[in-house]
């Protein structure tokens, strides 16, 4: 489990989601004021950003710690698949530009408000194993391109409605069927909490296969100590389960966003 460079806490690299963080601003200045707080910096979809003026930002020692992996498509069937891989290869190169050591997928493509482009209730045998070739595939990719994708799980009772292989479980098991390097698991704690709970042991359970964990509490998708979950028994036990890697804020600001990056950043302080 490799850390991007950015901000350290203890054995973590902290990391911030630029998408959801200082709304008042461009995404050039988020980004910019992300990393003077002392943050490695997450984005989303590579097309709707000037990938130029990011570059730029990197030069200045901007460290981007991992971006959407894919614009269209989908796991689970072959017209879906090919089109994921066909986006992934066009986001690679974006990627290096950045430096960006991961590169985020989901179970299907998702809308402007997270929905799923093609919701699916239903996830039968067949689509399983199309999802594990489809994955196989982009492991190939980033094999060939010397980068990691990492599997993002979400949750379908309030944010992602209709997505499928939506549960950690579902994503680990994804994971660990293809086996490689070059395919690791983005482990949501905000989306587990709320579909499947228990996250200490989740995350020791997936801890070989961890590219990332991402945090916000629940309720309310805020910053850590506005919920329910206590992030700083987590942070504990990540460290002493032996986690080195990165840890990124993936919340909205409860009131004001240099404190949300402050509660954060103390949480996983150790």
């Amino acid at each position: 489990m490799t850390a991007a460079p950015g901000a350290t806490a203890g054995p973590f690299t902290l990391a911030v989601c630029s998408e959801m963080v200082f709304l008042d601003l461009p995404v050039v200045d988020r980004v910019r004021r992300i990393h003077e707080l002392g943050f490695a910096v997450e984005i989303w979809d590579w097309t709707r950003h000037d990938v130029d003026a990011l570059e730029t930002l990197r030069e200045e020692g901007v460290a981007y710690s991992s971006m959407t992996g894919y614009v269209r498509g989908r796991l689970s069937d072959r017209e879906g698949a090919d089109e994921l891989l066909e986006t992934a290869a066009e986001s690679v190169p974006v990627a290096k530009r950045l430096g960006i050591p991961r590169l985020n997928l989901h179970g299907t493509g998702l809308d402007d408000k997270g929905l799923p482009a093609r919701p699916a209730p239903e996830v039968s045998g067949a689509m399983w194993l199309q999802a594990r070739e489809t994955l196989s595939r982009v492991a190939d990719l980033g094999e060939r391109e010397g980068v990691e994708f990492v599997l993002e799980n979400l949750n379908t009772e309030v944010d992602h409605p209709g997505v499928p292989f939506a549960r950690a479980a579902d994503c680990l098991a994804l994971v660990e069927s293809v086996d490689s390097p070059h395919l690791r698991l983005m482990l949501d704690l905000y989306h587990a909490q709320i579909g499947e709970g228990n996250l200490i042991e989740l995350c020791r359970r997936a801890l070989p296969w961890i590219g990332e964990v991402q945090v916000a509490d629940v309720p309310g998708r805020r910053e850590p100590g506005t919920g329910e979950i206590a992030y700083p028994a987590v942070a504990r036990a990540l460290a002493e389960m032996g986690y080195r890697g990165t840890v990124g804020l993936e919340a909205w600001a409860s009131v004001d966003p240099e404190l949300a990056l402050k509660r954060f950043r103390d949480a996983f302080t150790l």
